[in-house]
């Protein structure tokens, strides 16, 4: 193998790719950055088993097609500290060792067992849907946060993003038990197959951030027996499917809740963060409450003090207290972007409703909340 390509163009295949490496794994070979050439173009593998991504950068190929793994981290931290916009990678004969040069910096790697590598699943021929490639990124930015980590759960659904495919539209849903955000993108065209498609919301959270640096202006999506793919220019994310049940979320989400606290989102984003500084460690509760044509936000712990503050109404709504906890309402108002937000409420048990009152980004949002149940 060798090979000589811009040096911008080998740092981004291998930043993007490298998000990839399994770390802290029984399987050293996992942290491997497994490179391949064909022709003109040099494609950068990793893999964890529960997620892939490859990229393809043009090249100039001086020998043959060869496929060789090196230590990934190794190679990212080469490639960021390459001193010239060239770079040239050839392997040593006999050695085991990989040559890798920029202007005056050569630098000498060893290579990693090709034959221990994973198989990387291939992509399949057509893709089941398109999508805009910034309606998908804040489509995860919106929904993906809701889910639990794998840390906090045995329910592997509740770690996941159901990706829900619905002719022109693409609901994307993620739930702990206690909250519930949803987004809905339209198609620019009717999916070519309908499903649910559950995968890991810790996985999909790096495709977010990929997709943030990537200029495509749209995202195909693919599908397996066992995996999703997402198809951006040249560059496919991989993620395995989590094979359970996932709730039926559409019964969740409440329909003819008749008490709708409107209310500017910056404010009652500031007013719970002032209050969540008094809410109680193990319930994290802030107590909204409607009075006398205002919202007031409340919360107190005998060990800390208590926090009170009133806020204006866009409308008129009716009485109504009610306990939430601090962290779920401020996870989905600091991600919106509309001016105002808009709390449906029938009672004090039952769950609310937010939805976002005027920002394009943030149409099709909906985000269900359960209360806590308090003596008030």
């Amino acid at each position: 193998m060798e090979f000589s390509c811009g040096r911008s163009e080998f740092l981004s295949g291998v930043k993007t790719v490298s998000r990839a490496l399994g770390r802290a794994t029984s399987m050293p070979i996992l942290a491997g950055m497994k490179l391949e050439t064909k022709r003109d173009q040099l494609t950068l593998y990793a893999t964890d088993l529960e997620r892939a991504i490859w990229r393809s950068v043009p090249i100039k190929n001086h020998d043959g097609d060869e496929a060789i793994v090196l230590n990934g981290e190794l190679l990212f931290k080469i490639a960021n500290a390459l001193p010239a916009d060239t770079v040239v990678l050839k392997t040593i004969a006999g050695t085991g060792k990989v040559e890798i040069t920029s202007g005056g910096a050569t630098f000498e790697l060893f290579r990693l067992s090709l034959e221990d590598y994973p198989e990387v699943p291939l992509l399949p021929g057509q893709p089941i849907c398109v999508v805009g490639k910034k309606q998908l990124e804040r489509s995860l930015e919106l929904v993906a946060y809701a889910a639990l980590s794998s840390r906090e759960t045995s329910r592997l659904s509740l770690t996941g993003v159901n990706m829900v495919l619905e002719g022109d539209t693409l609901k994307v849903v993620a739930t702990n038990g206690y909250r519930l955000a949803l987004k809905a993108e339209r198609l620019p065209q009717k999916a070519a197959r309908e499903g649910e498609f559950l995968v890991a919301a810790d996985s999909l959270k790096d495709l977010a951030s990929i997709l943030g640096q990537l200029d495509a202006e749209t995202v195909e999506i693919f599908h397996s027996e066992n995996y999703l793919f997402f198809k951006v220019g040249s560059t496919v994310f991989v993620g395995r499917l989590i094979e359970e049940a996932y709730p039926d979320f559409e019964k969740v989400i409440p329909k003819d809740n008749p008490i709708g606290i409107a209310v500017e989102r910056k404010l009652l984003l500031d007013a719970l963060a002032r209050a969540q500084i008094t809410a109680a460690e193990e319930s994290d509760a802030v107590i909204l409450s409607v009075e006398d044509g205002r919202l007031r936000v409340s919360s107190q712990a005998a060990e800390k003090g208590e926090t009170h503050e009133e806020l204006p109404l866009k409308k008129k709504a009716k009485p109504i207290k009610i306990s939430f906890r601090a962290e779920y309402l401020i996870d989905a108002l600091k991600r919106l972007e509309s001016d105002s937000v808009t709390l449906w409420l029938a009672d004090a048990e039952s769950a609310g409703l937010i939805e976002p009152a005027d920002s394009e980004a943030d149409q099709g949002f909906l985000y269900v909340v359960m209360p806590i149940r308090m003596d008030f």
